[in-house]
């Protein structure tokens, strides 16, 4: 599975390995987790409870399933997860089992969404551990962010240069991405890292282009409305989160058919 899933991250332009260096002592990766080789983290939309069972966010590419094609999305399949919790100076303090993946896709957006057994109430009192909140407002250009990445141990201080109107890697298809300032430089293993801003979790990591290829593998290049195709090598992106917000129901049960929902279905 090791060589599987470097074979997806490879395709997204991130890969497993991580460079040397640790968190330091400002740093805070606390509600963040590793799942296999990719980051990711530990959730709550606005309106979940503190009983219901928690919510972990990472991206699609990185589904220990067989991989998701274009135009596939899978919605609450079976899952065996291994989920490391991180306290906030990256040191694992649980691992537990998603039991469910409750949504999975590459298409539009780069998502895997998972349901533990546990709450929010049991992680905290058993393994201090809190979930970050999922913001409900659409972020801004020039908004500062972090990207909190379990796989680095580090967070990178960044800012939102702006939104892709499409992004296309080999076969996929992303939309309303955003995109890093030029001086953003995440690199391979921070697949699936949350992106915060004000303590809330406004996106998730997903690609980068490495070599200045356009809209290859590990090279993925933007178009706008016009259908005009760029790419810049070192640009990097992220995948929105509010659109989660709108489509889960109370008890953390998600539902494609809401009114207003956002997540292709």
């Amino acid at each position: 599975m090791i060589r599987r899933l470097l074979g997806v991250t490879a395709a997204l332009g991130l890969a497993l390995a991580a460079p040397a260096g640790a968190a330091t002592e400002n740093t805070d990766l606390a509600g963040t987790a590793l799942l296999g080789g990719c980051s990711g983290s530990l959730v709550r939309t606005p309106n979940s409870a503190a009983g219901d069972p928690a919510l972990v966010l990472t991206n699609g590419h990185c589904y220990e399933g067989a991989s998701v094609i274009p135009d596939e999305v899978l919605v609450d399949q079976p899952s065996n997860r291994l989920v490391t919790l991180l306290d906030g100076t990256g040191q694992s303090v649980a691992s537990l089992r998603a039991t469910r993946a409750l949504y999975v896709t590459m298409t539009g957006t780069d998502i895997a969404l998972y349901r533990l057994t546990e709450s929010y109430t049991q992680l905290e009192r058993r393994y201090h551990v809190r979930a970050l909140p999922l913001s409900a407002e659409r972020p801004r250009r020039g908004m500062a962010v972090e990207i909190v990445s379990s796989g680095w141990q580090q967070v990178l201080p960044c800012e939102i240069d702006g939104f892709a109107y499409r992004v296309l890697e080999a076969t996929y298809v992303t939309k309303d991405v955003i995109r890093y300032t030029p001086d953003c430089a995440p690199g391979p293993g921070v697949s699936g890292s949350p992106v915060v801003s004000g303590g809330k979790v406004v996106g998730v990591h997903n690609t980068s282009n490495r070599d200045g290829g356009s809209c290859t593998r590990d090279n993925p290049c933007e178009m706008d409305r016009l259908g005009n195709i760029s790419a810049r090598k070192g640009a990097a992106y992220a995948t929105q989160t509010y659109w989660i917000t709108t489509c889960v129901r109370p008890g953390n049960n998600l539902d494609l058919t809401l009114p207003g929902c956002l997540l292709p279905d």
